[in-house]
């Protein structure tokens, strides 16, 4: 699906696997954002699904709010539909933009229900305990079922690594992954709706329970260098490092990475990612930009006296089909929440077709966002998913 498309795509064909257990699995399909037949184009393909959850993103919020008054009438009651803005979007033919990508989740499979958690900037920790805890315990999980949590950040808020953490300390042994809304590579204000309700400034909660099985599903394309820095000065409240090696952050960076530091950009940034060691896994420190007085702006939280690595990118389409072939049987569908600098890379490279290409084949379908979440953990520059896998034969 190229930038500048005009109508909707057909959504996938069920798969034969599926249709022998009489399972529903989710509806995934795109119309153009810009469209005034947008909302007629995907109720056509997805209001026969009988959806108990519809998601649905775009790279202009404001298209998202009114689309969404458009759906809910025509979709049956108790539908719950969530979305958010994004720098991109995944859908049935791959990589797409300038669209609006809906997945739908036939109730005969799936339920779910929503949690708002407000004011993210100020992270309300008790508050939130709290709201989750009264929220699980009326979700009444049937233990039956698998379960899984879709988390949407607002990606303009901030303190996603506080958010993340809260929710695996109240909602243990349940999998949750998720994506920080986006505004493109403007880096301005972010889109969350909830049922026809700007929920701007929020964070977004599903809690699902499904007759199929589920997996998560993790890649990451780099690895790190030997090259080292200290911070040695930083602003943690605006996730700003100020100063790395006793040096002004963005020309230190400029210097270990070999690149120009008056014209840095976020394909630099995507090529050279900052890396933290934790335990024996990497994780990127995405950087979003430069602040005017020469301090590199993250997408992560920092702390002075954080010991960064300089990490190069490789196999950014390797590996990610052996990690879906690894699941027990094919996926029906995998959502999922790919950092917008994946994605700059990979165009970069000439390889964004090819990685298209895989999205199709393994019915992979979400947004491209400003920071990605798993494991209680908030994490950049990789693609993070929640595969939705037939149930082992009986």
């Amino acid at each position: 699906m190229m930038q500048g498309m005009q109508g909707a795509t057909a959504p996938w064909p069920m798969r034969r696997d599926v249709a022998a257990i009489s399972l529903a699995a989710p509806v995934v399909v795109t119309a153009d954002e810009s469209s005034e037949d947008a909302a007629a184009d995907l109720l056509a393909r997805i209001a026969p699904a009988k959806p108990g959850l519809v998601l649905i993103f775009a790279s202009d919020g404001k298209h998202l709010l009114p689309l969404s008054r458009r759906l809910q009438p025509e979709l049956p009651d108790g539908c719950q539909i969530v979305g958010c803005s994004s720098a991109g979007e995944i859908g049935p033919g791959g990589y797409c933009a300038g669209t609006v990508t809906a997945i739908a989740f036939p109730a005969q499979s799936f339920r779910a229900a929503v949690c708002v958690l407000p004011e993210q900037e100020h992270i309300p920790v008790s508050r939130w305990m709290s709201q989750l805890r009264q929220f699980r315990t009326g979700f009444a999980h049937d233990p039956r079922r698998a379960a899984f949590g879709i988390l949407l950040a607002d990606g303009s808020a901030g303190h996603e690594d506080v958010l993340v953490a809260t929710l695996d300390a109240t909602i243990p042994g349940v999998p949750v992954v998720g994506g920080s809304s986006a505004d493109g590579l403007r880096f301005g204000r972010t889109c969350q709706i909830v049922n026809g309700e700007d929920r701007a400034g929020a964070a977004i909660f599903i809690l699902v329970e499904t007759d199929f099985a589920v997996s998560e599903i993790t890649f990451a394309h780099f690895s790190a260098t030997a090259d080292r820095a200290v911070v040695t000065a930083a602003d943690p409240q605006n996730r700003t490092i100020l100063e790395l090696n006793a040096e002004p952050a963005a020309v230190e960076y400029a210097r270990l990475a070999r690149l120009a530091p008056d014209n840095l950009t976020p394909t630099d940034f995507a090529r050279h990612p900052l890396i933290l060691r934790v335990g024996r896994r990497n994780h990127v420190r995405a950087i979003r930009g430069v602040t005017p007085d020469g301090g590199l702006e993250l997408m992560s939280a920092i702390e002075a006296g954080t010991i960064l690595r300089l990490g190069r990118v490789e196999g950014l389409t390797q590996g990610f089909a052996d990690a879906v072939d690894r699941l027990p049987r094919p996926p029906v569908m995998v959502l999922g929440f790919d950092c917008v600098l994946r994605r700059l890379a990979l165009e970069r490279a000439g390889l964004r077709d090819e990685m298209s290409g895989i999205f199709r084949r393994y019915r992979v379908a979400g947004f491209n966002t400003y920071g990605e979440q798993h494991s209680g953990m908030h994490v950049n520059q990789t693609f993070v998913g929640m595969a939705i896998v037939p149930p082992t034969p009986t």
